[in-house]
């Protein structure tokens, strides 16, 4: 299964990629089937059921909102974030919705959107069952699953079936590091091949990225206000940056961790973010690349674009041999591995052997492995904000260190995957994005 690099870096809005952006998709998905179908003319009503991880902590998550905007036709990379509250109030006011932007139907907010806390579909903990009506008949139905990351995959379907082949097919590190020594190419330069892109696009493609990464760190220093969602939370960052602008010369990783601060919170209002790979570790790349960009000497834009590339590359491996999902094996599937892929990146982008980046991408996993994911209030918050934060500085140490050696190390890449992906199934359910254990239950009125 090849996994593009856009695929992991999706453009969309906080504050979940499973919880948020998953769903819209699905809801999407859903809708554009559906007009497909001969009853869509006489189509009375639709009703979307969330299971699991999705049940519990989908309020928090602003689920139902992203649900009704994937019915309207809305996409997370184009929704306008600023008409999403006064959208959801007008569909709750006149209980109506019009689906895909085209058919106008009754719909119930209150009613037609399900928390089911008691069931959990098989095969992921973030389960959706819609459902189309014709008066009370049911006349089509689907499942889908929000897998982490933004990825969706429609019962008795998987990621594969709609996967393109790659030049380079890898599914374990020592896969990927084996066509790299044999072809003589880096990481980066295995990754873009199998892109298959002209340089020209794939580079304007990568920019892009690397843009709206770049604008959700400004937005996030220069915002300020409280979070939404009850907890009460401030805007920390900008009171932050304008803290060490007064400073001189700034600490490089005081202003990494407000960097990583800035887009997590810029995430939990709801803003445009890039998942990386989730929106809940959003802050971990961008605020690495910032870091490079600023600190290390000779820093380019095609150092950028190697981050980038190389950092998929460790993405996919734990997509294929674990999870980047909270609600399958807990934070450590998501600040873990975005803390792994930044350590990657960042080796790569100084030009480190790929020796070297395996060792980043190895140790920025092993120090997380066992993370819990335990938010209060079911909310992007607390600890997960500050949590990217932690992530980017681990990233940068992790980096440091393979850098000062030659990538010899005693544990891989890949026993640290398995033993990442173990301790997810071992780990219990109530640490896995149910705000149900934890901290959650600790400290529940922060």
């Amino acid at each position: 299964m090849h996994v593009s690099v856009f695929d992991l870096f999706k453009i969309g809005i906080g504050p979940s990629s499973s919880h948020t952006v998953g769903p819209m998709r699905a809801a999407y998905a859903f809708v554009a089937d559906l007009t497909k179908q001969p009853e869509w003319d006489r189509l009375t009503g639709i009703e979307v059921t969330c299971y699991g991880s999705l049940a519990w902590t989908g309020l928090g998550h602003g689920t139902d909102h992203a649900l009704l905007l994937g019915l309207c036709g809305e996409l997370p990379d184009t929704v306008d974030p600023l008409m999403i509250q006064p959208h959801v109030a007008s569909v709750k006011q006149s209980q109506k919705i019009t689906l895909m932007k085209q058919k106008e139907i009754p719909f119930a907010f209150a009613s037609d959107i399900i928390f089911d806390k008691k069931e959990m579909l098989p095969f992921h903990s973030n389960g959706m069952r819609f459902r189309a009506r014709q008066q009370d008949h049911i006349f089509h139905e689907a499942i889908y699953y929000s897998v982490g990351g933004g990825f969706i995959v429609k019962e008795g379907e998987s990621l594969a079936m709609n996967a393109k082949a790659s030049q380079y097919d890898f599914h374990t590190a020592s896969t990927l590091l084996m066509h790299c020594d044999q072809n003589k190419k880096s990481i980066a330069e295995i990754v873009a091949m199998n892109e298959a892109l002209p340089e020209k696009t794939l580079n304007q493609k990568l920019d892009h990225i690397w843009s709206v990464m770049n604008d959700s760190i400004e937005r996030g220093l220069h915002t300020s206000g409280q979070l939404p969602g009850g907890l009460g939370v401030k805007r920390r960052a900008p009171a932050l940056y304008a803290k060490l602008k007064q400073t001189s010369p700034i600490d490089a990783m005081s202003i990494l961790s407000t960097y990583a601060i800035a887009v997590n919170e810029e995430n939990a209002a709801g803003g445009r973010v890039v998942t990386a790979p989730t929106n809940g570790a959003a802050g971990i790349i961008p605020a690495t690349i910032r870091y490079y960009l600023e600190s290390v000497p000779n820093a380019s834009q095609q150092g950028v674009r190697d981050f980038l590339l190389t950092a998929a590359a460790m993405g996919a491996l734990y997509q294929k041999g674990a999870s980047i999902s909270a609600a399958e094996v807990g934070c450590q599937g998501e600040v873990g591995v975005a803390c792994s892929m930044a350590a990657a990146g960042l080796v790569a982008a100084q030009g480190g052997t790929i020796w070297q980046v395996e060792h980043a991408a190895e140790m920025g996993m092993e120090h997380h492995l066992g993370l819990t994911c335990d938010p209060i209030g079911g909310l992007v918050q607390i600890p997960c904000i500050e949590r990217n934060a932690m992530g980017a500085v681990q990233a940068v140490t992790s980096a440091r260190l393979a850098l000062l050696e030659k990538g010899e190390h005693k544990v891989t890449l890949d026993q640290v995957i398995v033993t990442m992906r173990n301790t997810g199934r071992d780990m219990s359910t109530k640490y896995k994005e149910t705000s149900q254990g934890g901290l959650a239950l600790s400290a529940p009125e922060c």
